[in-house]
């Protein structure tokens, strides 16, 4: 990964903190969702590749919603990683890494955060030049010890943690000074999105960035 994409990447999480993770099954709810989040402060959208729609929702999102900055994630493959590319996604993340989805990233122009649990996760990331990576699943992999304990061996990198992380508890990640953001889909509850709940939603936004902050 070039250096510029690397800078990019660490600008883009540190400008917005908290990174809503989002799973979006209907296409009519993706342009109203994404103007919820982006008026309650929250730019950074990740849009998983998890549902039949999410492509189509990601594109209509970059048309219709010019304030959000779109990334694709649950990028598992080089395939995925082309269609990120393709849709004209500002930023890639994935759950985990295998050697071909990190050559790929590393020789694509997406900025890419690629996801790691373990020690030898991330050792594999550095070596195809990746310090920025997606910590996930946060809480069921250690938590912020298990974090801290990574941050020893590995002072230069750099987290976006993600996996059982909510209002709550955000903010104690948000503290640790080898985390640039944190990632979920606490902004945005699946019932406030079936419902139309775009005020709610907007409303969980604006206390998550103002906590943010604080941390």
């Amino acid at each position: 990964m070039s250096t510029a994409n690397q800078e990019k990447l660490v600008s883009l999480f540190k400008s917005a903190r908290v990174v809503p993770v989002l799973t979006i099954h209907r296409i009519e709810d993706a342009v109203p969702l994404a103007r919820a989040l982006v008026s309650g402060g929250v730019r950074m959208l990740e849009v998983t590749l998890r549902t039949p729609v999410a492509a189509e929702a990601a594109k209509a999102i970059i048309a219709n919603v010019p304030d959000a900055v779109v990334g694709i994630g649950t990028i598992l493959n080089p395939d995925d990683l082309a269609c990120a590319e393709q849709l004209g996604a500002q930023f890639g993340i994935s759950p985990g890494a295998t050697p071909e989805l990190l050559k790929a990233a590393a020789a694509s122009h997406l900025p890419f955060a690629p996801g790691i649990a373990t020690a030898s996760d991330l050792m594999q990331a550095l070596a195809h030049g990746f310090d920025v990576v997606k910590f996930f699943p946060a809480e069921q992999a250690g938590g912020i010890k298990a974090l801290r304990a990574l941050a020893g061996p590995f002072p230069q990198v750099q987290f976006c943690p993600t996996g059982g992380i909510g209002e709550t508890n955000a903010p104690l990640w948000l503290a640790e000074p080898n985390v640039l953001a944190v990632g979920g889909s606490w902004l945005c509850q699946t019932a406030d999105v079936r419902s139309g709940n775009w005020a709610g939603i907007t409303a969980m936004c604006e206390r998550s960035v103002k906590s943010a902050k604080a941390a």
